[in-house]
């Protein structure tokens, strides 16, 4: 998205999970017990071993019931609780075996992918489905695995995040006041922590702080928690009032990997909305202290992933939060502070049923077609197109399936950007998309690579593991292109040697210093054999098929129209219908244009040799 556009995704629910952005933009490693048999296909490459060893798997896990629970979902507090109790029970019961799958009154979505899942020879097919008709049932089932009970504190809202981390370190149901008075008597469960008014402000000045500073001492600096996941999931300041659920029935994930959990603002130089009167800076200086523990904690042996995104009302200009930060800005200051402590981010992840459950399916090497198809250059306007943005979970798990089933995909060529890493929480989604590309479909990263971060504010020293880091990822997905990489600064000579070593085949950019709001175009050339071109951001909102039109004619005029000319055009969340009708309006009103739409390995493979003569002199910025 443009510097100051705006994208905004709709949840089922009614919520604005607005991708503001240029860009627009875990981590233990999975449990073998359960598997999956992939939707094996040209596309999807295994070797008889492991057709063997999924089926075997796949017949191991038939053999085990799959316990479903659905949601309430009804815009209540009460609805918020049992979201709440729901998700930790399901983390621990999901933490060894893929045992228990929630559904929804009001999202259809979890149910799409328990049907796609459950047939044509993919991992969940023949699984004996079981209702749990109440929480009784599901504590009944959690067994000796749940220890006991951590009640928040609704006065301090930040305090279900604690009672999050809590419930996971120490395998706990966090739970409301409302919810512990009625369940716990039955139940006959300890109360592990007790919140309700532990935290007065006394350390920090506020309430807020001094709770996560705790969680800090008692759980990060004692390496308690995952180092490989953060959960950026906003807190209880106004979405329990009106049973708003999107990043609290993902805490599954967060109880099943251990991690921590937390909502704090990026700017250090103004409050934010939900604690006005707090010590200015004071939300970024705790923001620092975890993220330096989870550095310290991760010793330098692996990235780590916060998953989650800013609250908007709170941390950006919103209609209900008049702020000097746009939301934006805002996601990229968060990435900017992030990256240098070796965390990058999967940025939207609120609405996301089951990842406890998804991330257990055994993962096979994906493949795809990736055939350059080179040929003479001609004194054309070459296009590539970039669907853009599945590069976090939301966007894989609930926007890519709408447009992915157009019928009209597969009749033009587009790569589609979804980043590597996502294979963590979702390798069973993932196998699917690969495992019904057709041949004009190619799959590779989006921001910026195996995760969201700024090339530009990785620490020098931190280059070897950031390049292990995608290579295995890469690898694994098999993409060779980083088609959007998000920055301040143009690549220098080290991010462009670290990138050549897992995206050699191609790197595609947006440039932009969004605190001076200085940056340009990074200028086509080639470095040592990968090509390097700038990600076209003019249409990425799509305000209609001639609208787009213009926009895409006008950004070719703009930057100088030459023939032969390589246009790299990134369009968001926007149906392949759209796109095939937004290029025949382009082909028609603008024939001056002499347009020829290419996938990206021939788009790349043919501007390597258009500019590889040319790379050989130093490049004007």
């Amino acid at each position: 998205m443009g510097t100051g556009s705006v994208n905004c995704m709709i949840t089922i629910d009614g919520r604005c999970a607005c991708r503001q952005r240029i860009s627009g933009r875990l981590i233990q490693r999975l449990s073998l017990s359960i598997a999956l048999l992939l939707a094996i296909t040209s596309s999807v490459n295994a070797d008889q071993t492991d057709h063997a060893a999924a089926k075997s798997a796949a017949r191991t896990a038939a053999a085990q019931p799959l316990y479903k629970y659905t949601l309430t979902q009804d815009g209540t507090p009460a609805s918020y609780d049992e979201s709440l109790a729901v998700a930790c029970l399901q983390g621990l019961i999901n933490r060894d075996t893929p045992s228990v799958y929630v559904l929804s009154k009001r999202n259809a979505r979890p149910q799409y992918w328990l049907d796609i899942l459950s047939k044509q020879g993919r991992w969940l097919e023949g699984r004996e489905v079981r209702p749990l008709n109440d929480l009784g049932a599901l504590v009944k089932l959690a067994g000796k695995r749940l220890k006991g009970a951590v009640i928040w504190d609704p006065a301090v809202p930040a305090t279900i995040n604690v009672a999050t981390t809590i419930a996971g370190v120490e395998d706990g149901v966090a739970l409301s006041p409302e919810f512990a008075n009625r369940y716990l008597p039955a139940w006959q469960l300890p109360v592990l922590h007790d919140l309700r008014g532990r935290f007065t402000g006394a350390e920090t000045g506020s309430k807020k702080n001094d709770a996560y500073r705790w969680a800090i001492r008692e759980y990060l600096a004692k390496d308690r928690c995952s180092s490989h996941l953060l959960c950026l999931y906003e807190d209880a300041f106004t979405t329990r009032a009106r049973g708003d659920i999107g990043y609290v029935l993902t805490r599954d994930w967060a109880v099943k990997n251990r991690s921590f959990v937390f909502d704090l603002s990026p700017w250090g130089d103004e409050q934010p909305a939900d604690d006005p009167g707090q010590r200015l800076g004071l939300d970024l200086e705790t923001y620092k202290l975890i993220l330096a523990e989870i550095r310290r904690a991760a010793a330098g042996k692996h990235l780590t992933e916060m998953t989650g995104f800013f609250a908007f009302s709170k941390y950006a200009n919103m209609p209900d939060h008049k702020s000097s930060h746009e939301p934006v800005p805002t996601e990229w200051e968060t990435v900017y502070l992030i990256t240098p402590y070796n965390a990058y981010q999967n940025t939207v992840s609120s609405d996301c049923f089951n990842q406890s459950l998804h991330s257990h399916v055994k993962r096979l090497p994906l493949r795809q077609n990736r055939t350059a198809h080179k040929r003479p250059i001609e004194n054309k306007t070459y296009l590539c197109i970039l669907m853009a943005d599945y590069d976090s979970a939301t966007p894989l798990y609930d926007t890519l399936p709408r447009l992915w089933d157009d019928p009209q995909r597969g009749k033009t060529p587009f790569v589609w950007g979804i980043n590597p890493n996502l294979v963590e929480t979702y390798p069973d989604l993932i196998a699917y998309f690969y495992s019904t590309l057709t041949p004009a479909d190619t799959i590779e990263a989006d921001a910026s690579a195996a995760g969201y971060f700024n090339p530009s504010r990785v620490r020098p020293e931190s280059w070897p593991l950031f390049i292990k880091h995608n290579q295995t990822f890469f690898r694994e997905a098999d993409q060779t292109i980083a088609p959007m990489v998000l920055d301040w600064e143009w690549p220098n000579d080290a991010v462009k040697d670290a990138f050549r070593q897992f995206s050699p085949d191609g790197y595609g950019t947006i440039v932009d210093d969004m605190h001076t709001h200085t940056g340009g175009p990074v200028q086509p050339h080639v470095w040592k054999g990968m090509p390097i071109i700038e990600l076209i951001n003019d249409a990425n909102e799509f305000p209609g098929v001639q609208k787009t039109a213009d926009i895409v004619a006008n950004a070719i005029q703009t930057r100088g129209h030459h023939k032969p000319g390589f246009y790299f055009v990134r369009i968001v969340w926007t149906s392949p219908t759209q796109v095939r009708d937004m290029l025949e309006t382009l082909r028609k009103q603008y024939p001056e244009l002499n347009l020829e739409v290419l996938d990206v390995h021939t788009f790349f493979a043919m501007f390597k040799d258009f500019y590889g003569q040319a790379s050989k002199t130093p490049v004007k910025k």
